[in-house]
């Protein structure tokens, strides 16, 4: 695996010189830096291995995605695999931890879940396609670092029965393109009002791409839980059972 570091920055330098003033201008060039826009339209699906330290205990996580839009995020519990979230294209469900059986999600979370089928490998690539709009709003700071912040507008999502905006705020590294924060708005839950908050960072290269190998996710001003990325495989050979809801694969056997 390579380091992203000082190629990005020349790469940058020549694509679009020294200023972006379009949405499009960014995101095409944050596509280009991290492998180009048609190598990532080639992809059928990634996962991610990584780890998560709670309370002083490490804990394996395994995130896979795939471009038809299943997906399952499962951690490992001293020895036992429990699913936090997994989605088919049809069922969404997850591992209850009261009764450790699965659980599917209500009707609402699925159709909110179903709205995002083609946003893989990110929401970005062929957007207008997806009928997502893109706005270029102007330059941010986000922890001393610079960034071009770009307005992401899409579809709406349903709360309590209520379609409400889904905006997001991309912030891309104004040296090097690269994609560093998304910001969001929580609609729902305790934390309702509050800003979400993904930061990027750790950008290594496989197969030809370049994914970030730190994730931390939390509410804005209120500190992250931190996602360490220890291996990504890209085009993984997985069983469609593995996104299914276990009733489902039962019945089929």
């Amino acid at each position: 695996m390579k380091k992203l570091g000082l190629f990005l920055s020349a790469l940058a330098f020549t694509s679009f010189g020294l200023t972006a003033q379009t949405a499009d201008e960014v995101i095409n060039e944050y596509h280009e830096v991290t492998g180009g826009a048609k190598n990532w339209a080639k992809i059928k699906g990634v996962q991610m291995d990584a780890k998560v330290n709670q309370g002083g205990m490490e804990i394996p996580v395994t995130v896979i995605q795939m471009a038809d839009g299943s997906e399952i995020i499962s951690i490992n519990l001293q020895g036992q695999e429990i699913v936090q979230s997994a989605y088919d294209g049809e069922s969404l469900w997850s591992t209850n931890f009261q009764t450790m059986k699965p659980e599917k999600a209500d009707e609402e979370a699925l159709k909110n879940k179903k709205k995002e089928d083609g946003d893989f490998p990110d929401a970005l690539l062929n957007y207008k396609e997806k009928g997502y709009k893109a706005e270029f709003v102007g330059k941010e700071t986000i922890e001393g670092t610079e960034c071009y912040k770009v307005k992401f507008t899409k579809k709406p999502q349903i709360v309590d029965g209520q379609e409400v905006d889904n905006i997001e705020y991309y912030f891309f590294d104004t040296e090097n393109y690269i994609l560093i924060a998304v910001e969001s708005e929580i609609t729902s839950g305790p934390a309702k009002g509050s800003i979400a908050q993904v930061r990027f960072s750790d950008y290594q290269e496989v197969d030809g791409l370049y994914f970030p190998f730190s994730i931390s996710q939390g509410v804005k001003g209120q500190g992250a839980q931190p996602l360490e990325i220890t291996a990504i495989t890209v085009n993984p050979d997985v069983s469609e059972r593995n996104f299914s809801f276990p009733e489902e694969v039962t019945s089929e056997e």
